[in-house]
């Protein structure tokens, strides 16, 4: 009841990471299974919200998807690296060109070495200079991923602690639950639920099939969760 209520949440989130290039339901999922790791460790007891504790697991999965999928080169390992990844544009972007003392205002800020800051904001740059188009280029009307750090303009949590629930969309993400065979409701919950997510492989394994047959069952689940509550 708890993952089924707060799916708008996870939306919400997901939305402000829309334009690193990755398609919006797969942003989706990754911060439902985020939602799924909170409800499992959340202590109602200790007297935080369910929202306000699960933001760092939702983001937590969508930061680590956009990281292994943003770029062909990996450009964020460590803590670090991942920070300062999405932090460095919006800062450049309030400073404008770095100076020597702007460089280390920025590692300062992000705890991070001034070598590191230079380093990043290279790599970043030399790739988006062969890999983004500029919003006045794209003829598609999308932005290159420059221009869509995540939104801090809008504090998420409030937005969704006062918004108003559909209490009917909750109802039918339950009816569409009861609808999925055994077979894909082992598979929502051993992707999203467990611990340790695992593989297409192990599933395919586990059931005769093909890894592509497992993710096409997933993906078949997914849309009729996200149908019932598009309603």
């Amino acid at each position: 009841k708890l993952v089924m209520s707060h799916l708008r949440f996870v939306v919400h989130i997901a939305k402000s990471y829309s334009g690193y290039g990755l398609p919006q339901a797969d942003l989706i999922q990754e911060g439902n299974i985020g939602l799924m790791k909170a409800v499992k460790r959340f202590d109602p007891s200790v007297g935080v919200r369910l929202v306000s504790f699960a933001v760092h697991w939702i983001k937590a999965e969508i930061h680590e998807f956009v990281l292994k999928n943003w770029r062909i080169v990996k450009v964020a390992t460590t803590k670090a690296q991942r920070k300062l990844f999405f932090n460095l544009r919006k800062a450049k972007k309030r400073l404008g060109w770095f100076s020597h003392e702007e460089v280390q205002t920025v590692a300062n800020e992000l705890g991070v070495s001034t070598k590191e800051v230079l380093q990043m904001e290279a790599r970043m740059s030399s790739q988006d200079q062969a890999f983004d188009l500029s919003a006045d280029d794209d003829e598609n009307g999308s932005f290159a991923p420059v221009q869509y750090l995540e939104d801090k303009s809008e504090d998420v949590e409030s937005s969704v602690i006062n918004d108003d629930w559909d209490a009917n969309a909750t109802k039918r993400l339950y009816s569409a639950m009861k609808t999925l065979d055994d077979r894909s409701q082992d598979i929502i919950e051993t992707r999203w639920l467990a611990d340790d997510k695992t593989t297409l492989q192990d599933l395919a394994d586990k059931y005769q099939v093909s890894a592509e047959r497992v993710r096409q069952i997933e993906k078949n689940a997914m849309k009729k969760l996200q149908a019932a509550m598009a309603g």
